[in-house]
């Protein structure tokens, strides 16, 4: 046993909990819930085959830009081993605990480290064997490493290894001692309970024009072409930053044309806009990388990269605010928040 490994996971537990009152009003994450599959490696000294199976469940809830809890139970099983002739039976793990997972990205792809807490009921239960079959609840401790991987905004998978030490009576003269099993969970995540963040959304603000110094005026009172706002769904795939063919062509007329038929536009701004739903972090990140994709999709058409200047505000300038919708109807009420927004950021004056 390793009781360095086991004083991590209970000072990280335990750093988590008194962490998470204050995050909780600075950070709005998901819910959700885990299931799936666990592979068994029991400790050695339990006689038990090398392999066993079984699963778990837990509810999670995103507390902060790096911190996640999970709470939940997992119950796994194992065969005898002893070597003896005629034993038979069974040796069976049930485990209820909270673990604390330190998240080191809130990308699609999020790597963890993990520490827990909890109780852990061992039950050895060997026929004709001579042992001391019998069962024992315990304190349980453990520590691993772990990654989750977001298919879309509301679906994932998470995977982990961890180690797993409790209490457990297996022998005469080695009853309840402390017995380290080793697990592989491979599970499924489903999000829900997105942010509400409606009350804070704030209506988008004009932008003041950028003044150059004196000597270079900003051109005319009239724009050479109106500010263009694409909708999302048009230019992009579901939770995607890779530009489709109609977005594509709808650049293509909306601004491509614009911007070489007015060589006086020195600059135009592109700002990438998403709606609530989801993690913060996450959306922010989004808007920039479409709001790059746009720029880098105009650059390969002959527009010179020095007239774009390319900015994602994520959710933080919505349109609209509904209240009271939820599910698919929120999404869809939502729909003029996703949004790129082209329009002119300096424009030579006329001569």
């Amino acid at each position: 046993m390793n009781k360095n490994l086991i004083s991590l996971a209970v000072a990280g537990a335990l750093s988590v909990a008194a962490f998470s009152a204050s995050a909780e009003e600075a950070y709005e994450g998901s819910w959700y819930g885990l299931a799936g599959i666990s592979a068994l490696h029991p400790d050695s000294d339990l006689d038990a085959d090398s392999s066993g199976v079984g699963g778990f469940v837990r509810a999670g809830k995103e507390l902060s830009e790096h911190w996640d809890v999970q709470i939940g139970g997992g119950y796994a099983k194992s065969s005898e081993d002893t070597g003896i002739a005629g034993v038979g039976g069974k040796y069976k793990q049930t485990l209820l605990g909270v673990d604390a997972l330190y998240m080191f990205s809130r990308e699609k792809f999020r790597p963890f480290l993990l520490a827990g807490l909890g109780v852990a009921h061992n039950k050895v239960d060997y026929s004709n064997a001579g042992l001391t079959d019998d069962s024992k609840t315990s304190w349980m401790a453990n520590v691993g490493i772990g990654a989750q991987y977001l298919i879309t905004e509301t679906f994932g998978l998470q995977a982990d290894l961890r180690q797993v030490w409790s209490k457990a009576d297996y022998k005469p003269a080695e009853s309840n001692e402390t017995i380290g099993n080793t697990y592989l969970n491979i599970g499924a995540i489903w999000r829900f309970g997105a942010p509400t963040k409606v009350a804070a959304a704030t209506p988008v603000a004009t932008e003041p024009a950028v003044v150059p110094a004196a000597a270079e005026p900003v051109g005319p009172a009239a724009p050479a072409f109106e500010k263009v706002t694409l909708a999302s769904e048009v230019l992009f795939g579901f939770d995607k930053d890779v530009l489709k063919e109609e977005g594509k062509k709808k650049l293509d007329v909306d601004v491509v044309e614009k911007m070489k038929a007015h060589p006086e536009v020195e600059l135009v701004l592109i700002t990438g806009h998403t709606d609530f739903i989801g993690d913060a972090g996450y959306n922010q990140k989004l808007s920039e990388r479409r709001a790059s994709a746009v720029k880098k999709y105009l650059v390969s058409q002959g527009i010179a990269e020095s007239r774009l200047h390319a900015v994602g505000k994520g959710e933080s300038e919505a349109v609209v605010s509904p209240e009271g919708v939820r599910g698919k109807k929120l999404i869809e009420a939502l729909q003029p928040n996703r949004r790129v927004v082209v329009e002119i950021e300096v424009q030579r004056a006329a001569e």
